[in-house]
């Protein structure tokens, strides 16, 4: 989904959420200021006394935002998101160097702390699972997703990005039973949360699922022995839908936190979704559920060749309107997709120069259709609606590779 939420029929997308989030931050940074925002330098960290209730708590992190009158929007040691407006600030100071730095089992105990009773932690090269099913389960999807991160980074590494590496693990949270995480998760994504089976929270930087193996999504229940999660959901017809939700935000998360997006910058929505859906596709053979990237993705094509008609992708790339409706988010995450997989398979060094302009982008800068558009060009020549065409010759010749 975009940054907070894809909603799914079944294990599928259809629409975004979490550009409410993004609005939602947005809105309430802006309310603080009477005049307007401005970014923060990359490495300003303060420590902020800042009424709570009836007591005063302390803050320390990094400043994100500030608002003219003083508002601020502060990414807490935990890599949360907090907005405090002007009146809730006693006191501010520079914090030099900034908040002490955590091992990630200290960084562990933080997250549990806001979590229900009863959860554990497994920590990885670059992520803390905390989870409260099996331990074979969390260390299965550590497994899945140190794999994707490794070839995120050396893919774009290897387009010539400057890709770096996260300054802080990776947070992901698995419950064991579904009921629970739903019960979470309405706090993040709303109602929206009976129908996803997993999201990436921009306010929070954190991915939150539920252990699939008991889910009704899967035709088969199977007893979990230890050490066979994997294979237990690969075994199932419903295996492609949900290792691709998983990757897809784990995507999502990797891409906000290596350098190619930066939280709250005007990252278009095509783009965010077609490089998650890019990565997103399973490899059921592998053990591990996915095996690399750039793979055909078999749903995404054949609803680009069947509902794709002339005219589309000066729309998609300049406004996300069609993400945020039920009746054409499907055909916009198949319009991302193919456009992010020709250019990545074709205008290579177009597409680098393109992402370098994205990452760029402060948070909460001005955004436009025209501005849009001006990026699309100045990256690759030639407006979005005159590659109709060399997309969909593109898209043909893919859907004749089918077995």
């Amino acid at each position: 989904m975009p940054h907070a939420a894809r909603m799914i029929r079944g294990p599928r997308t259809t629409r975004p959420v979490a550009a409410r989030l993004a609005l939602a931050l947005t809105a309430a940074v802006a309310q603080c200021s009477g005049s307007g925002v401005v970014a923060a330098e990359p490495e300003t960290f303060a420590r902020v006394e800042a009424r709570a209730g009836t007591g005063v708590r302390t803050l320390d992190g990094r400043i994100v935002i500030e608002a003219v009158d003083g508002g601020l929007l502060l990414e807490l040691p935990d890599q949360r998101y907090e907005v405090l407006e002007p009146a809730a600030v006693v006191s501010r100071g520079p914090l030099p160097g900034g908040p002490a730095d955590e091992q990630p089992r200290d960084l562990g105990r933080r997250v549990l702390a806001d979590l229900p009773p009863g959860f554990d932690l497994h920590v990885s090269r670059h992520y803390v699972i905390c989870f409260n099913t099996s331990r074979e389960y969390a260390k299965w999807v550590a497994s899945l997703f140190e794999r994707l991160h490794e070839a995120f980074t050396n893919a774009w590494r290897n387009a010539g990005l400057d890709v770096a590496s996260p300054r802080h693990p990776l947070i992901v949270v698995i419950f064991a039973e579904r009921a629970d995480y739903e019960a979470f998760a309405t706090r993040d994504v709303g109602p929206a949360a009976d129908r996803i089976v997993g999201y990436y929270d921009l306010a929070s930087n954190r991915v939150t699922t539920f252990d699939l193996t008991g889910s009704d999504l899967l035709a088969r229940q199977v007893r979990r022995p230890p050490g066979r999660t994997g294979p237990e959901i690969l075994a199932s017809p419903e295996a492609a839908g949900l290792v691709a939700t998983l990757v897809h935000e784990a995507t999502h998360q990797v891409a906000f936190n290596c350098g190619l997006h930066r939280r709250l910058a005007p990252i278009p929505l095509w783009l965010s979704e077609g490089m998650a859906t890019y990565f997103e596709t399973p490899d059921l053979s592998s053990p591990r559920g996915w095996k690399g990237i750039g793979m055909i993705n078999r749903p995404r094509l054949d609803r680009f060749l069947a509902g794709t008609r002339p005219g589309w992708a000066g729309g998609l790339v300049g406004a996300d309107d069609a993400f945020r409706a039920p009746d054409t988010a499907e055909d916009a995450y198949a319009r991302a997709w193919a456009l992010t997989h020709f250019l990545a398979q074709t205008r290579k060094q177009q597409f680098a120069a393109y992402l370098r302009i994205l990452a760029a982008k402060q948070p909460l800068a001005a955004d436009s259709p025209d501005r849009r558009e001006r990026d699309f060009r100045d990256a690759f020549g030639e407006p979005p609606a005159a590659l109709e065409e060399a997309v969909h010759r593109s898209m043909a010749r893919l859907q004749s590779r089918r077995p």
